[in-house]
């Protein structure tokens, strides 16, 4: 197993914030700055495009902490942050941009490549949860969430789908083209969102994932907007969920 290295801590309004590596794998923990000796953990990916500080991964990651006493983890993705990009990346890359640039659907090029993400960075998680497990502030045995959307999403379900301790998820706003699979061997508590006038994802392919979730309990929330218009209460929505189903308190 890879060993976790903290490498900066900082401290700020009842948050603290650690920069860790495992491996070459750099992250970030939030956790609570007092509280019980142990509290859940939430796993949380970031979009295509960003990285672990992106300003909705650090604004989501205080709320959960502060509002409902979690840890959560945050890794750069494969190519994405701190993290080098290869020749594979750069074409796929350039491909998105081409499509873009055209007025040709992007969806084609991003499944293609968050589903080579997803091969490179499920084990990532897994080695990641691993290593986090052995801090004693999270433990082996306490309750795992999930949360990602768009890439997030697409590497999140295949992870999701083989991690028993992973116990409630939080997805959205990807195609079903390479997830339903994966999809249809989740059976734990999933929130899923969509924007209803999305014009990447078509609202078939968006409610086609959703419904293929095998989990008795799942929710969908469909929210009118375009791709990026997801209403920021989606974010209180998911620390609700979360804590409903990971065990802590729910002060949002």
């Amino acid at each position: 197993m890879q060993t976790l290295q903290f490498t900066a801590e900082t401290t700020s309004d009842g948050v603290i914030e650690r920069d860790f590596t495992v491996g070459d794998i750099p992250g970030v923990l939030w956790s609570p700055a007092s509280g019980p000796g142990r509290a859940p953990l939430v796993l949380m990916g970031h979009g295509g495009g960003t990285h672990k500080r992106w300003p909705a991964m650090t604004g989501r990651a205080r709320l959960f902490v502060t509002g409902c006493g979690f840890h959560v983890a945050v890794i750069d993705a494969p190519g994405h942050g701190d993290r080098p990009r290869t020749a594979h990346d750069e074409q796929e890359i350039a491909a998105l941009y081409k499509a873009r640039e055209a007025g040709e659907p992007e969806g084609p090029v991003v499944v293609r490549y968050n589903a080579h993400l997803a091969e490179r960075a499920v084990p990532e998680w897994r080695a990641t949860l691993d290593a986090l497990q052995e801090l004693p502030e999270i433990g082996a045995d306490g309750p795992v969430g999930y949360v990602g959307l768009n890439m997030a999403t697409a590497i999140g379900v295949p992870f999701v789908a083989d991690e028993p301790r992973v116990t409630a998820a939080v997805f959205g706003q990807h195609w079903p083209d390479a997830l339903a699979e994966a999809a249809e061997r989740i059976t734990v508590p999933v929130e899923f969102a969509m924007q209803w006038d999305d014009e990447h994802i078509p609202r078939a392919s968006a409610l086609a994932l959703f419904d293929a979730f095998a989990s008795k309990e799942k929710t969908l929330h469909a929210n009118v907007g375009r791709h990026k218009e997801l209403p920021r209460f989606e974010a209180e929505s998911a620390a609700r969920f979360l804590a409903r189903h990971l065990g802590r308190k729910d002060g949002v």
